[in-house]
C-alpha cells in the first residue's frame, strides 16, 4: 500500500478513530533529545509551547491570521 493510499484510507475513518490513530502516531515519534517515546504529557506541553510561539508571532506582527473558512477550503481541496 502506498503512502497516498494509506492517507486516503485513514481520512475515511470516523473522527474518533482518526484522533486515536493520530495520538498513537504522535506517541510513536522518538523524542530527539532523549531517544524516548513522547508521552501524552510531553506532546501536550509541546503543543502549548507552539501555541504560545504562534500567539507571540501574531502579537509582534510577524505572523498573520488565516480565517478558518479559508483553511478548511484549502484542506478540502488538498485532500479530495
Amino acid at each position: 500500500m502506498s503512502r497516498k493510499e494509506l492517507e486516503d484510507a485513514v481520512l475515511k475513518l470516523d473522527r474518533n478513530d482518526r484522533a486515536e490513530l493520530a495520538n498513537l502516531l504522535l506517541e510513536s515519534l522518538d523524542d530527539e533529545d532523549s531517544g524516548e517515546n513522547l508521552s501524552k504529557e510531553k506532546i501536550e506541553r509541546l503543543w502549548a509551547e507552539e501555541a504560545v510561539r504562534r500567539d507571540e508571532e501574531l502579537e509582534s506582527g510577524k505572523g498573520q491570521e488565516i480565517p478558518v473558512a479559508e483553511v478548511l477550503r484549502e484542506l478540502k481541496t488538498r485532500y479530495k
